[in-house]
């Protein structure tokens, strides 16, 4: 399934891409990637970080909603998300993303509930994108290792923080980890 939706939204990065006349190169230049891991993930092969497809998303000119569920958002004034109702995003194996604002047009900010599961098969990949990120931990603990820290956070911690270092989650306790992201461009 997550597979699945990786090609899906490689498919569709690929098909706006094109129309509007960007070459891979474009892209890699915006979002600091080599050109393989670019072209690995228009083929569906390889997952790119949340913060990297909203710069795409932007360089597009679409929202983040499109590039993740085919569907453009139409709320203009606001847009409510109930309880565990939040658009899911099946993109990493070790995170489980739910967008709370997939409906509302031209965000400024990404909000997501984030839940890691604990003793994940392997260590967490780290990623990084461009922009701010802030995390407010609503539940259970997690180690969060950026550039050449790591941070254990429980909860009603939070961290702001510099997104373009590489970062990743991990879940303690073998209890999940819940936590609400906003990525800042």
């Amino acid at each position: 399934m997550i597979q699945e939706k990786i090609q899906e939204i490689a498919f569709r990065v690929k098909e706006l891409r094109e129309i509007e006349g960007l070459t891979p190169e474009d892209i890699c230049s915006l979002i600091k990637i080599p050109i393989g891991d670019y072209l690995d993930f228009e083929a569906g092969n390889r997952d790119i970080a949340a913060g990297d497809l909203l710069e795409i998303a932007k360089k597009l000119n679409v929202s983040l909603a499109v590039l993740l569920t085919g569907d453009a958002p139409k709320m203009n004034i606001y847009s409510v998300t109930r309880k565990d109702k939040g658009v899911e995003v099946d993109r990493r194996k070790q995170y489980k993303y739910e967008s709370l604002a997939a409906n509302f047009a031209n965000k400024k900010a990404e909000p997501f509930v984030v839940t890691v599961d604990p003793n994940p098969p392997k260590k967490p990949d780290l990623n990084s994108h461009i922009g701010q990120e802030f995390n407010y931990i609503i539940e259970g603990r997690m180690r969060l290792t950026i550039h050449k820290s790591e941070i254990i956070l429980g909860t009603g911690d939070s961290i702001y923080f510099d997104s373009s270092y590489p970062h990743a989650i991990e879940a303690l306790d073998d209890k999940p980890a819940r936590f609400l992201v906003i990525i800042v461009k």
